[in-house]
């Protein structure tokens, strides 16, 4: 299956526009912060939607924001649960995860004011991204999801210390006119590792490798990785960098440096020119077209990501 012809490659190509629209339309993102302003904020989200709960935690915290990120399951089950008190942000692309849902009613039973990000249509969402992605390897979705956070920080201040929004579309397009990442598919394990809001961005790379390409991979921080993990890194494994500057920067470089000198193949990617804060957003389209060029020279099919006996699953 050619990589151009699939799904994937179609939303991820349409990401740039899908951010120019949803930058000029922030009033939903307005009325969500009015709702939610002076409150402890807890963002929830399960896979992709919990990379992005956490990369918004980040950006919220910014705004001098109290945002505390706990993985649906994690909130459904056993807690921490936000009280009438607080407030809280549901991530879900299509609105229909089990556990999200389950930690939306709940919240909304106890008289929490509650916030959904989710794709256009999608069953109780306030706040809009993108049309619903016809690939199971969610891309402009999980960016759209990121930039209506963005825009959210904003509102409650953050604006002088995340950056200049409006050049994040064209950094976006850049990234995807790009050459090719040039990552070589390992003979054994690839790692993915970043600092700051890019070890999401790390955790995301890994998942969307593993959904279009079937390949194992991991994500992780710059400390989880060098404590423990990253000594088995070896000659044929590959470990992908992603720098957004920052004060993580140097401890990346000094980790990929000595994990390059025990043999394995590092790639690096960098993307420092808006901050750390924007810095996800062409790190993550870097992170996308490796997972889509491996997909293709694996022969996989990026847009049917789920495997049957998976079917008898909620979600």
């Amino acid at each position: 299956m050619s990589a151009t012809t699939t799904e994937m490659a179609k939303t991820m190509e349409r990401q740039p526009a899908d951010l120019r629209r949803i930058l000029g339309d922030p009033a939903p993102v307005e009325v969500a912060a009015e709702r939610t302003a002076g409150r402890r904020v807890f963002l929830v989200g399960t896979g992709t939607s919990w990379h992005a709960a956490n990369q918004g935690a980040f950006f919220l915290r910014l705004a001098g924001v109290k945002a505390v990120p706990v993985a649906a399951a994690e909130c459904a089950l056993w807690g921490p649960r936000p009280s009438a008190d607080d407030a809280l942000v549901v991530l879900s692309h299509r609105g229909t995860k089990r556990y999200t849902r389950q930690v939306l009613e709940q919240a909304r039973a106890d008289g929490v004011p509650t916030v959904t990000i989710g794709g256009q249509g999608a069953p109780e969402t306030d706040i809009e991204t993108v049309p619903p992605e016809t690939a199971g390897t969610f891309t402009a979705s999980h960016l759209g999801a990121l930039m209506r956070l963005v825009q959210l920080a904003v509102a409650f201040g953050a604006d002088r210390r995340l950056g200049d929004l409006d050049a994040v579309p064209d950094a976006v397009a850049e990234a995807l006119a790009a050459p090719s990442p040039g990552v070589e598919l390992p003979e054994r394990g690839l790692e993915l590792v970043g600092a700051g809001p890019n070890q999401w961005t790390a955790a995301e790379g890994a998942l969307k490798i593993r959904e279009a390409a079937r390949l194992f991979t991991q994500g992780l921080a710059v400390e989880q990785l060098l404590h423990g993990p990253g000594f088995a890194l070896g000659a044929a494994d590959a470990l992908v960098t992603l720098d957004g500057g920052g004060p993580g920067a140097g401890r990346l470089a000094e980790l990929a440096a000595a994990i390059e000198a025990n043999g394995t193949r590092v790639y690096r990617f960098s993307a420092p020119e808006l901050g750390e804060p924007l810095s996800v957003f062409p790190l993550t389209v870097v992170i996308q077209r490796i997972a889509r060029e491996f997909s293709e020279q694996l022969g996989t099919d990026p847009d049917n990501v789920g495997p049957a006996s998976w079917d008898s699953i909620e979600l």
